[in-house]
């Protein structure tokens, strides 16, 4: 593709508002070099040499959103402690509106720490994660402030996003309050589903994953023409208008109604190190596409080159306009 070309479609999605609703999370790493195995027990002991901290689960998509030129708003729950204040910091030094956020004084931020040692390959490797969360439903005064607050954000988005990481804060009443504000304002309606893809029912746009998609049909999908029947057989059952199941390497396939079959491959499928955040940045590569009114399949097209950028680095990273038209255009490789 051309570079004028590629800048034009990426240009779309600027000033695209979309509303992100989902589970909050913040992703803590520590990172350190092997150095010796410990006396205590058969494993590497780590020298620190670094730490860091990035916004995750629904913050990511908004992320991603914000770096490729949309307005992204940010509609979730952290708690009353110091990860949820170095979240919502996270998150507005990132440009997204963080005033619809609910603080819970009742429960934790949820917060994912990963450990992963340096190596002489390009990037650390996970040894290991510990959450931090809660996994009671939450209180129905909290659930209520988040239906007020998505009723006060909804009206002049474009979109509205539901990433849901099965944590609580996407409930039905949320999902059904979601469709009815977006028939009313207009918005599309997409979600990173991950789990209880019936309670979306309706929306314009479900992405989820092979797993999922073989879960919901109790089927195991490989081929193309796998993908091709459970998409046929999903679409009607959740009466949706378009259908994305991303397959890792073998990139995306899709169905919009009335029309064929996509199966676009991946772009990269080498220097894979990290596929944490690849689903995220999918979403909302698709959900902008969808708001600038762009082709499923062109939207497809670009969520795969921004998904193979991702891929190469540590952790919940995202992707910049410039960054997508290069790769798109082969004018960069996203390094």
């Amino acid at each position: 593709m051309e570079n004028r070309q590629a800048f034009d479609l990426v240009h779309k999605f600027s000033g695209q508002r979309v509303l992100v609703v989902g589970d909050m999370f913040l992703d803590r790493y520590l990172q350190g070099r092997a150095t010796r195995l410990s006396r205590e027990a058969p494993v590497p002991v780590l020298e620190q040499t670094d730490s860091f901290a990035v916004a995750g689960g629904a913050c990511n998509p908004a992320r991603n959103i914000a770096a490729l030129g949309g307005q992204a708003v940010m509609l979730g729950v952290v708690g009353e402690d110091p990860a949820g204040r170095e979240l919502i910091q996270l998150m507005a030094d990132a440009g997204i509106d963080t005033s619809a956020v609910v603080v819970d004084p009742t429960r934790p931020t949820t917060t994912k720490t990963r450990l992963v040692a340096e190596s002489t390959l390009r990037v650390p490797q996970h040894l290991a994660r510990i959450d931090n969360l809660d996994r009671r439903p939450l209180d129905r005064h909290v659930e209520q402030q988040l239906l007020d607050r998505l009723e006060q954000m909804a009206a002049g988005c474009d979109a509205i996003l539901v990433s849901h990481y099965a944590t609580g804060v996407v409930t039905a009443a949320v999902a059904d309050r979601v469709r009815q504000l977006a028939r009313q304002h207009g918005a599309a309606t997409t979600v990173d589903a991950q789990a209880d893809l019936g309670r979306f029912a309706g929306f314009d746009l479900i992405k989820c994953n092979r797993a999922e998609a073989e879960g919901e049909l109790d089927l195991a999908l490989s081929s193309d023409a796998d993908f091709e029947r459970a998409l046929v057989r999903l679409m009607p059952r959740l009466g949706v208008d378009s259908l994305a199941i991303t397959r890792g390497a073998d990139g995306i396939s899709a169905l919009q109604r009335g029309l064929s079959v996509i199966h676009s491959p991946a772009l990269r499928t080498s220097d894979v190190y990290d596929v944490v955040g690849a689903g995220d940045t999918v979403i909302a590569v698709l959900t902008l596409a969808l708001a600038a009114r762009l082709p499923l399949a062109t939207g497809v097209y670009l969520a795969n080159a921004a998904a193979g950028l991702v891929v190469r680095k540590l952790g919940n990273v995202v992707v910049s306009g410039p960054e997508l038209v290069a790769v798109v255009s082969g004018d960069g490789d996203g390094r």
